[in-house]
C-alpha cells in the first residue's frame, strides 16, 4: 500500500486536517510459552517457515496474516514482518512530492529490497537482526530501528511480497490474496477515511494515478508465482487448510535430544580412560583443550567442600559460593587479552601497563548464574551484565528460552561482532541449557572464539555435549565431576512437580526436596521420559485405554509447542542430575 499520509502538513501550507487515529502496527511479534530449541545437536540451526502474502491494497493480506498468527497461538514465536517498514529512504526533493500526493510508492522500485531480502535471510536463519523504523508521518525513514529475534514462524505481508525473486527464494509457501477491485476500493476508502482522516477525493485520486496502475502491471501478475490463492473475504475454510500445512511442517521440524546429549556424553565418559588427569589450564585431547580447570589447591578444595555440605546454612553457602565466583571470573579474565596503557604515577613517573578491553560483557544465566555476576562486579565493577532466562520444559525436559535481556552492544550486529561474553551458571550437566545461551549469542554475531562459559561444576557429559557443537567455546570451572546420575521420578501435572518439589529454572535438587534418602544432586537437568509421546495421539483409543496417559488428536500440536497439558495427568520423568554435585544452588543461595 501507498506510504501517503495527508495528516501531515507541509510546513508551507498552513492547513489543518483531522487528528490520525491510532493504528496497530504491522510488524509484531507473538510469543508464548518459551521457546524450545531451534536447532540441532551439532548446534546448527535449523530455518523458520516463512509465508509470503502478498495481494492488492486492502485486499485482506494483513487480515489473512492476523487469522494465520491467531490460528497459530501457541506456537512459541510467530513474526509478521511488514513490507511497509522497507520503504527506501527519501531525498528532499522526494519528500516534498509525498506531502503534494505526487510520489508514486506504489511501484516495486519504492522498496529497499535488497535490505528487505538481507533482514529476512537473518531470521530465517535464526539470526538476530535490526528492521528500519518508516514513518507514515514525515514520509521518511527514521534513524532508530526495530530489534526483532527468533521466529519459529516468519509472515511477510505486502503488495510487493511476491514481485523481487529474491524474496520469493526465501518463503517455504507462497500466498496471494485475490480480491474484487471494488470491494478493495470500498475497503480503501472506509480505512483511509476512518484511520487517516483522509478525504474521498483524495483517495481516489491516488488510486488512478498509481494504485491501479500497481495492482495491474505489478501486484496482480504477480498472483502465477503463489502456492495458493486464497479469496479476500469468506476465507476461513482457506486459512485452516493454510494452518494445517503449517502445522504438519513445524512438527517435522520438532526437536528434543536433550536426552541424547547425556546419553551420548555418558557414553563417551565411561569409553575414555580413568587414568588421564586434568591439569590447569588444560584437559587430556581433542576440543577440551579449552577448558580450564581451576588448580585443585587446599584452598578451593576447602571451599568445594563447604559448598557440597549439606548441612552449610545459607549464610555460609552464599559467603563461599561468592568467593569461588570471583576465583573462577578471575581465572577467565586470564584468557581475554590486555591492551597496553601508559599512564603517569603520583610520582610523576610514566609506567608501561595493561588495561582491560572495554567491550567485555556479562551475561547470566537465570537463576543459578546469579551468584557469578556478584563476583563478575566485584573483580569489574561496571562491566554490563544482561541475562537469559532458560529453564526446562517440565514435561520434556528440554530447555526453554523465556526471557532474554542483552546488552545493547550485542543486540546490534554493528558491534557484537568485536564483544567479548563472559556467559555465567553455577552449573552444567547435559550441556542443554549451555548450548542454548551459546546459540543465542552467536545468532547476534559474537564470535565463538570471544565466548567464555564459567561456572563451579561441570560434567564430561557437558564437555563432549558443548564442544561437539561449538568447539571454539572455552570453559572455566572449579570441578569437572565425573558423570550424570540417572533418576525416575513421578510427575503429576497440576502442580507440574517432581514429588514435593516444583521443577525450578533450570536445576534439580531432589535431594533435600524429594527424596531423602539420595545424595545431594546438582543442575537442572531434567529429562522426561513422557508418556505418552504427543505422537500417541495418533494411535487407537485401544492404545491408550489408559485415562492418565489419553490424548485426544485434536491436542497433538499443543502437546508439541505450547506445552498445555492436561490437569490431573502424571506419569513418570526421567532425570540426569550431576554426582556428586552442590545441590540446588539457585535455592541455596536466594531462598532462606
Amino acid at each position: 500500500m501507498s506510504s501517503h499520509n495527508p495528516n501531515h502538513i507541509h510546513p508551507s501550507s498552513g492547513g489543518t486536517r483531522p487528528p490520525l487515529q491510532h493504528t496497530r502496527s504491522k510488524n509484531m511479534v507473538m510469543a508464548s510459552h518459551g521457546r524450545a530449541p531451534w536447532y540441532g545437536p551439532d548446534g546448527k540451526n535449523v530455518e523458520a517457515y516463512v509465508i509470503g502474502i502478498a495481494g492488492g491494497s486492502a485486499s485482506g493480506k494483513t487480515s489473512v496474516a492476523r487469522a494465520i498468527l491467531s490460528a497459530l497461538n501457541y506456537i512459541p514465536t510467530v513474526l509478521i514482518l511488514s513490507q511497509d517498514a522497507f520503504y527506501c529512504a527519501h531525498t528532499p526533493e522526494e519528500i516534498e512530492l509525498a506531502f503534494n500526493n505526487d510520489l508514486d510508492l506504489d511501484h516495486p522500485n519504492s522498496i529497499d529490497t535488497p535490505l528487505f531480502v538481507k533482514c529476512l535471510l537473518d531470521l530465517k536463519q535464526g539470526k538476530a537482526t535490526e528492521i528500519p523504523v518508516y514513518s507514515f508521518v514525515h514520509h521518511q525513514r527514521m534513524p532508530e530501528k526495530k530489534y526483532i529475534y527468533g521466529a519459529s514462524v516468519i509472515i511477510v505481508e505486502g503488495i510487493m511480497a511476491l514481485q523481487a525473486p529474491e524474496l520469493r527464494a526465501l518463503y517455504d509457501l507462497k500466498v496471494f490474496v485475490n480480491c474484487d477491485s471494488d470491494l478493495m476500493l470500498a475497503r480503501r476508502i472506509k480505512r483511509d477515511v476512518k484511520e487517516r482522516g483522509r478525504d474521498v477525493d483524495g483517495i481516489l485520486d491516488q488510486y488512478l494515478r498509481f494504485v491501479k496502475n500497481s495492482y495491474d502491471n505489478f501486484v496482480q501478475p504477480s498472483s502465477r508465482y503463489a502456492d495458493i490463492i486464497v479469496p479476500g473475504s469468506s476465507n476461513q475454510l482457506a486459512i485452516e487448510l493454510l494452518v494445517t500445512h503449517v502445522k504438519r511442517q513445524l512438527d517435522t521440524r520438532s526437536l528434543r535430544f536433550r536426552r541424547m546429549l547425556a546419553e551420548a556424553g555418558e557414553e563417551r565418559s565411561k569409553a575414555r580412560s580413568r587414568a588421564s588427569t586434568l591439569v590447569d589450564g588444560q584437559t587430556d585431547s581433542g576440543s577440551e583443550d579449552n577448558v580450564v580447570l581451576l588448580e585443585q589447591t587446599n584452598q578451593l578444595l576447602g571451599i568445594m567442600t563447604i559448598l557440597r555440605d549439606r548441612t552449610t546454612d545459607r549464610g555460609e553457602f552464599i559467603f563461599h559460593a561468592d568467593r569461588l565466583s570471583t576465583i573462577v571470573v578471575e581465572k577467565a579474565l586470564t584468557l581475554i587479552p590486555c591492551e597496553p596503557k601508559t599512564i603517569r604515577t603520583p610520582l610523576g613517573i610514566d609506567y608501561q601497563g595493561l588495561a582491560r578491553d572495554d567491550r567485555l560483557v556479562g551475561i547470566s544465566i537465570l537463576r543459578s548464574g546469579g551468584p557469578f555476576s556478584h563476583g563478575l562486579r566485584r573483580v569489574i565493577r561496571d562491566v554490563p551484565i544482561g541475562a537469559m532466562l532458560i529453564q526446562s520444559d517440565p514435561r520434556t525436559g528440554e530447555p526453554l528460552l523465556l526471557k532474554s535481556d542483552l546488552p545493547a552492544s550485542i543486540k546490534s550486529r554493528d558491534t557484537s561482532g568485536e564483544v567479548k561474553v563472559l556467559l555465567l551458571d553455577s552449573q552444567m550437566g547435559t550441556g542443554a541449557a549451555a548450548m542454548m545461551a551459546i546459540r543465542v549469542l552467536l545468532d547476534h554475531g559474537i564470535k565463538p572464539l570471544n565466548i567464555i562459559f564459567l561456572t563451579y561444576i561441570i560434567t564430561e557429559p557437558a564437555i563432549h555435549s558443548v564442544h561437539r557443537a561449538f568447539p571454539e567455546v572455552k570453559i572455566v570451572t572449579a570441578s569437572i565431576d565425573p558423570e550424570l546420575s540417572e533418576m525416575h521420578i513421578p510427575y503429576n501435572s497440576d502442580s507440574l512437580s517432581l514429588g514435593e518439589g516444583p521443577i525450578s529454572a533450570g536445576e534439580a535438587d531432589f535431594a533435600t526436596r524429594t527424596i531423602p534418602s539420595t545424595p545431594s544432586m546438582g543442575e537442572e537437568e531434567v529429562r522426561e521420559k513422557q508418556k505418552p509421546d504427543p505422537r500417541d495421539a495418533l494411535k487407537t483409543e485401544a492404545e491408550l485405554s489408559s485415562n492418565k496417559f489419553k490424548v485426544q488428536v485434536k491436542e497433538t500440536e499443543k502437546l508439541k509447542f505450547s506445552r498445555v497439558h492436561n490437569r490431573g495427568e502424571s506419569g513418570e520423568k526421567r532425570a540426569w542430575v550431576i554426582s556428586p554435585g552442590m545441590g540446588h544452588i539457585g535455592d541455596r543461595y536466594y531462598i532462606s
